[in-house]
Order: C-alpha cells, then structure tokens, then sequence
C-alpha cells in the first residue's frame, strides 16, 4: 500500500490521495475539504481523521484562513428507526 491508497478517514473510507486531489482542485478550507470529501463525518465525529484533513488543507491552500481547524463535534448515542418513531400507547 502507498501513501496515497492510505485511508485517512476510516469511517467514511478517504484516502490520503481523495484529500490531496480534493483539496489541490478546489483550494478547500479544512470545513470545505470535509463537506467534499465527508473525511470526519463519520461514526467517529473526526476523532481519528480531524488533523489529518486539517494539514491538508493548510498545505494545500495559500490564502489567509478565517477557520483555524475543524470544530470537534462528539458522536451521540445512535437510535435505530424503529425507536426514533415508536409511539407509546
């Protein structure tokens, strides 16, 4: 495995490569390379993947950022359906 097949966001399956390409097309922020690429929007909320996505763009991107990382957002509790609509009688 090379560099770039390295997945950087395990939850939502990014490679290292689906960052750099992402973020070197679309001179993304850290919040805009997320929402492109879903990197830190999985299970975890960003814990495994939130610096990684970070340095990329702040590599990538020349410009002044107003957004200095990622906001850390912990995961909830997960509900199924079933229990989101189940009504009580």
């Amino acid at each position: 495995m090379t560099e770039e097949e390295m997945i950087v966001c395990r939850c939502e399956e990014v490679s290292y490569e689906e960052l750099l390409q992402t973020a070197t097309k679309y001179n993304c922020s850290p919040r805009e390379l997320k929402l492109r690429t879903r990197a830190g929007m999985g299970y975890c909320g960003g814990r495994t993947c939130r610096g990684m996505v970070d340095t990329v763009a702040s590599t990538i991107k020349a410009q002044e950022r107003t957004q200095i990382s990622l906001k850390y957002q912990p995961p909830i509790r997960p509900i199924t359906f079933g229990d989101l609509g189940r009504q009580d009688k």
